[in-house]
């Protein structure tokens, strides 16, 4: 069987809307990675590895609830990727049926690796998307997730709208009041993920991830090292030079609350549609 792992080769824009309006725009490179194959990837890729180092490699411990974090649910040592994300959907009330869990992340370039979102796309094994969970990561090395169930017949919808209140803190410039609207268009030739988040007065910040779909290669594997070089290690230095100019702008720091007592947060699904970025 063919594998459905892939490159998303892309870019990401964020834009502040208010108090100050910035943008920030990056190429990106991503993984789209089926958790059942990445042993198989490992074995005939060159230039991937998991666990290991490597041009590019996929190391276990980055993703799931950080295990030395004190939250409830934290992922237990050893235990599996998919594992913890069944876990996961199965203390929401979902239950997963051993269907395909399809992860959207950058890995490990040269050992590095930082993922501000990772998007874990379950389905069931009949292929229907049942649920999305959004990983969000910080600079303080904290993870908190969103899972959001997708309602029966909207997986079968070009494009996914959901929604969740923020309950994580992620930048010093913006409040935690805040709501997140998600557009998504699954992965399949195209991929786009756009964010919306929302105060009681409106939009506040805007983000779009675009991409198409490449073959997981070493060829292409390659093409993406010469196109996107230390993607990962950019993508950390201009979130921490932007953040000097929004500073700069005079917009004021948020003090940093502690982490959520638990690592998913659960909303319903079937809310109403979200706004247009």
């Amino acid at each position: 069987m063919e594998p459905t792992s892939a490159l998303y080769a892309g870019s990401v824009m964020h834009v502040r809307l208010k108090p100050r309006r910035h943008r920030l725009a990056y190429r990106l490179c991503s993984f789209l990675l089926d958790l059942d194959e990445i042993d198989a990837l490992d074995a005939r890729l060159r230039l991937f590895s998991r666990n290991r180092f490597n041009a590019f490699s996929f190391h276990d411990r980055d993703y799931g609830p950080v295990a030395d974090a004190g939250a409830e649910g934290a992922g237990r040592e050893g235990e599996p990727l998919k594992a913890q994300v069944e876990r996961q959907l199965m203390a929401a009330g979902l239950a997963p049926d051993g269907g395909p869990i399809r992860l959207l992340t950058m890995p490990r370039l040269f050992g590095y690796a930082f993922n501000p979102l990772s998007v874990y796309f379950c389905y069931r094994r009949s292929g229907r998307l049942f649920a999305v969970l959004y990983e969000v990561s910080n600079t303080f090395g904290q993870r908190h997730s969103y899972l959001i169930p997708v309602a029966e017949g909207e997986g079968d919808s070009a494009v996914l709208r959901q929604q969740a209140a923020k309950r994580f803190y992620v930048s010093p410039f913006m409040d935690m009041d805040l709501t997140y609207s998600f557009r998504v268009r699954p992965p399949g030739e195209e991929l786009r993920i756009a964010i919306l988040a929302s105060d009681a007065e409106g939009p506040v910040l805007s983000a779009v991830h675009a991409a198409r779909r490449r073959p997981l290669t070493d060829r292409h594997l390659l093409r993406a090292l010469l196109a996107y070089p230390l993607m990962t290690a950019k993508v950390t230095a201009g979130i921490h030079w932007e953040a000097l100019k929004i500073f700069a702008r005079g917009v004021g720091l948020r003090q940093r609350p502690p982490a959520p007592e638990r690592p998913v947060s659960v909303s319903p699904a079937g809310l109403s549609p979200a706004p247009r970025p």
